[in-house]
């Protein structure tokens, strides 16, 4: 029988060029015809017979008027399937530690959150954002599709639609699309509004609302140096400026005034807030510049990041080892973000996710296999932190999933429809997550 505990919270049922190397593969079907300027990494795509979706801003329709709380989406996507149970551990259960003898998180060493749960030793700066009630978490949560594949699983996650491989966009590009479209600094929709960390848009973000992918900011350009800058940016102008065609007309004007919007801010000279260092890897990186970006008021809405690492078949360990430093990496990068934030925190929220989670039990390598409930994490000035939502189904005897697996209680749309609807303004959730019978009085108003 499932039993409730009194702290977790029951519910109801239930590139880095803008026109730069990876944008090629940015919208081109069938039998787009491309032709490149590659010069120094300097840009890649100049012309295409199909029009990618990230230059369509002259036919985007004219801004609304701009969101009025200006609020952020930053989504966070832990790319291998994450271990839940030792990510945001139930040590109060005995069968947890009868099913991992080898790498289960002893109660000792356990940050403790209420009594029944507690975080992983290297989650141990994320600790003190859940004491003061900006970091909430919902255990148990995931896709209602069993798939065991990573290939698929992170496919419906990011489409939103679990078990449908026809849909063609990403679940975010939709809630940006039912929401108010906030103005740029020029009064215009902004060509930042949804930015992905990255070398080419991910999953989450294709569709029909622009979107660009930014690998390095000190590198966002459409040009190198001297008469290279002259020749590729004069032919990606002429491009533009002498087709007959509507829609390409006149939208690289508005690409190059992007670049220079963000030139403007001068991204080499970025320096975090005081006391703030970033892990100096590749996520840690992409956080910073996320800050940065949105710090600059360039008109970011929604930004993506990922972060790969979390498939721990052998040797997971326990509190060190793979799944530690990767947890590590996660926190710090996380934490740094946030205190780099400062002030425009209160106004973002941070949500984290993984295509499914783990096996209940280790395996003969010391590791764990492909499972399927998780964790997801929320941070914000707005969130109601401080406390674990869902309704937990237990590990003991006769409550896994196929007698393997942390059961799914929580689907995960009901936790990013929440988050859409409250931050981004993403009024038409059937729209945004088709199938999923959301509305407000489903939400577990963690917001």
């Amino acid at each position: 029988m499932t039993t409730m505990r009194k702290a977790f919270v029951d519910t109801t049922d239930w590139g880095c060029d803008l026109v730069g190397r990876d944008l090629a593969r940015r919208g081109l079907k069938g039998g787009a015809s491309r032709r490149g300027f590659m010069k120094g990494g300097a840009l890649a795509l100049v012309g295409t017979s199909v029009v990618p979706s990230f230059l369509l801003r002259s036919v985007i329709a004219e801004a609304t008027t701009a969101a009025a709380n200006n609020k952020k989406l930053v989504v966070i996507f832990q790319r291998g399937a994450a271990d839940g149970l030792n990510i945001v551990v139930p040590y109060a259960e005995k069968n947890y530690y009868a099913m991992r003898p080898n790498i289960a998180i002893q109660p000792k060493d356990v940050l403790d959150l209420d009594g029944h749960f507690g975080l992983h030793p290297a989650l141990a700066p994320l600790k003190p954002l859940y004491a003061a009630g900006q970091l909430a978490i919902v255990h148990a949560t995931g896709s209602t599709d069993a798939t065991r594949s990573h290939f698929d699983a992170q496919d419906f996650m990011e489409s939103g639609t679990p078990g449908v491989k026809s849909t063609t966009d990403g679940w975010l590009n939709r809630a940006l699309q039912s929401g108010p479209a906030p103005a740029g600094p020029n009064g215009k929709p902004s060509a930042f509004r949804a930015v992905a960390l990255g070398t080419q848009v991910p999953r989450t973000l294709q569709g029909k609302l622009p979107a660009i992918a930014v690998a390095n900011l000190a590198d966002f350009s459409v040009g190198g140096k001297g008469a290279q800058t002259s020749a590729i940016s004069n032919a990606f102008q002429a491009m533009y400026d002498q087709s007959s065609d509507a829609v390409l007309h006149g939208t690289g004007q508005e690409t190059f005034e992007a670049v220079k919007m963000l030139k403007s801010a001068d991204p080499a000279k970025y320096k975090p807030a005081a006391g703030v260092v970033y892990p100096n890897t590749p996520f840690g990186n992409s956080l910073k510049q996320i800050a940065q970006l949105m710090k600059a008021n360039l008109g970011v809405e929604a930004a993506f990041t990922d972060i790969g690492g979390w498939d721990t078949h052998q040797n997971q360990g326990a509190t060190t080892g793979q799944l530690a430093n990767r947890l590590t990496e996660f926190a710090n990068g996380i934490a740094a973000f946030w205190k780099d934030m400062g002030d425009d925190a209160e106004n973002t929220v941070l949500v984290t996710m993984s295509e499914f989670g783990r096996t209940a039990r280790q395996n003969g390598t010391g590791g764990t296999d492909h499972g399927h409930a998780n964790c997801m994490f929320l941070l914000g000035g707005q969130v109601k932190g401080g406390q674990v939502y869902g309704k937990w189904p237990g590990v003991g005897e006769g409550q896994l999933n196929e007698n393997r697996d942390l059961a799914v209680t929580t689907d995960f749309r009901r936790v990013l429809g929440e988050a859409t609807y409250k931050t981004l303004g993403s009024r038409n959730l059937e729209g945004v997550f088709p199938g999923a019978a959301l509305a407000p009085a489903s939400f577990l108003n963690f917001i």
